[in-house]
């Protein structure tokens, strides 16, 4: 799907690039403990014993976290295994109290599967490539350190101790920037579809691993480097351009790349060094001896599956095909699960209300969603969870239009309105006197007095210049102070002008 190359000194080096995304799994309770996941909390003030590796204290799987990690796998159309394992992965670090972290290297909870992304979701004919998921399998996250509470120590914190993570490890088969955060918006649309992550990068419920190599085009893959906690798409992209680069004009340089961990300091906009990359031979994994194996069944995995909600493509083919929604306004609305929600319900009051063509509503909530209320909460600051105008309120406005109660433009004065007071529209179409009149007496008049001020554009539009009609509609609206039905004023223009 991708050209994309680095052009060095030597010629023209393809890019291999490999994700491996933890997922925070969004369950109110720790893998192993009961211990809260709530974001924000004080330091150290949600850690069970479990998660502070007190003597004794044994680990006992979270259900929910098993559950959410198969629907995931399940959404993603991979092998779910009914047979998986826990392992300890052995290393010291101050942040980590047990002096391992469970995770399972041998036997993942979920195989193979794939996801499918475009570098252009709203171009219907924009190519398409399937990325392969190697696995998934799950984790306990390490806690913290806080370098800045002290100037001479380190804090540690162990909130995060314990979370559960889904390490979601991509193929290494993207080969840009681009198709790198292709993948990532559309797997954290995934994970927001099946609720099995917040996909809130900023606030660490979901981070990249990067996996980087550079090689001739047709040779052997090369070295890769890997750069840890990447916790955004743009900088996804941004480690991408800036590693492949620099080892670029390193092997160019005569140097070798070396297999290790980086950072990246988006300050500088550069990848540095963090140490060297072990094998998996390194944390000398073993099973882990207080976990029994996880043994799934037919009736758990049947329930898991029927859970699933209407997945992001499914949704936006059903939108163009069912709904006639066009592939940009179909794109947009399904890109984020809260927007589909919100378009739904305000599709479904629409449609209670009005009682019309399915598709004719689904058209004018689609474009009033995407068109007048993103505008105004773009103004505003605000989100889509915190809009002033729920989905009934919206509904309600969009079949005044409709029956012909209120004009467009009018119906555009009335949703400021309704911005401002949080009045139901038909309220704020009473007390402001905003009825569109049909009165064919009052318009005719007024078409007249129209015509009779512009008789020379009059003649004019039956010398042939028709696009005078137009002309003719805005004045008379005007005139009417946009209370009077267009369609009315058309069909009278018309036989005024014949």
């Amino acid at each position: 799907m991708s050209d994309y190359r680095i052009q060095g000194e030597t010629g023209e080096w393809e890019v291999v690039i490999g994700l491996e995304v933890h997922a925070q799994i969004s369950t109110n309770a720790k893998l192993f403990s009961g211990a809260s996941t709530e974001f924000g909390a004080e330091p150290n003030t949600q850690v069970s014993l479990v998660d502070a590796a007190m003597p004794g204290m044994l680990p006992v799987p979270n259900r929910e976290c098993v559950r959410q990690a198969v629907r995931t796998g399940m959404a993603l159309g991979a092998n779910i295994n009914k047979y998986s394992r826990f392992d300890r992965k052995n290393y010291f670090y101050a942040d980590l109290p047990q002096g391992y972290q469970i995770s399972q290297l041998y036997h993942p909870i979920v195989g193979e599967g794939q996801i499918t992304v475009s570098l252009d979701d709203k171009d219907p004919d924009a190519p398409t490539k399937s990325i392969g998921v190697e696995r998934i399998h799950i984790e306990q996250d390490a806690g913290k350190l806080m370098h800045d509470q002290h100037p001479t120590m380190s804090y540690v914190d162990l909130n995060r101790s314990g979370v559960a993570l889904m390490e979601i490890v991509s193929k290494p088969d993207m080969a840009s920037p681009a198709e790198a955060g292709a993948y990532v918006r559309k797997l954290r649309a995934i994970l927001r579809y099946v609720g099995s992550c917040d996909g809130n990068m900023e606030q660490g419920s979901m981070r990249a691993d990067v996996n980087v190599s550079v090689r001739k085009p047709g040779y052997e893959l090369g070295t890769r480097t890997e750069t840890k906690n990447v916790n955004s798409v743009r900088f996804v992209q941004a480690v991408i351009e800036q590693e492949a680069k620099r080892q670029v004009e390193l092997i160019e340089g005569g140097g070798t790349v070396v297999q290790e961990t980086r950072l990246y300091d988006p300050d500088r906009n550069e990848t540095r060094s963090m140490r060297s990359k072990e094998d998996a031979h390194d944390y000398r994994y073993f099973p882990d001896p207080d976990l029994l194996p996880l043994e799934l069944d037919d009736d758990f995995l049947a329930e898991c599956r029927a859970s699933l909600p209407e997945l992001p493509d499914a949704k936006q083919a059903r939108y163009e095909s069912v709904l006639g929604l066009t592939p940009y306004n179909a794109a947009t609305l399904i890109a984020d699960a809260d927007t589909a929600r919100w378009f739904e319900a305000l599709m479904a009051e629409g449609a209670r209300i009005q009682g019309k063509d399915e598709k004719d509503v689904a058209t004018a909530s689609a474009n009033w969603l995407l068109g007048e209320l993103y505008g105004a909460l773009n103004r505003l600051g605000l989100s889509l969870a915190d809009s002033p105008v729920s989905p009934e309120r919206g509904a309600e406005l969009i079949a005044l239009v409709a029956d012909g109660t209120i004009s467009g433009s009018i119906a555009k004065q009335v949703f400021e309105i309704m911005l401002e007071t949080g009045d139901p529209a038909a309220k704020v179409v009473a007390d402001k006197g905003l009825k569109q009149t049909s009165d064919t007496g009052a318009i005719e008049a007024v078409v007249a007095k129209v015509l009779a001020d512009n008789a020379d554009k009059v003649a004019q539009y039956k010398d042939g210049k028709e696009a005078l009609f137009g002309f003719f509609v805005g004045q008379t609206m005007k005139a009417m102070q946009g209370k009077a039905n267009p369609q009315v004023i058309n069909e009278i223009l018309k036989a005024k002008l014949a």
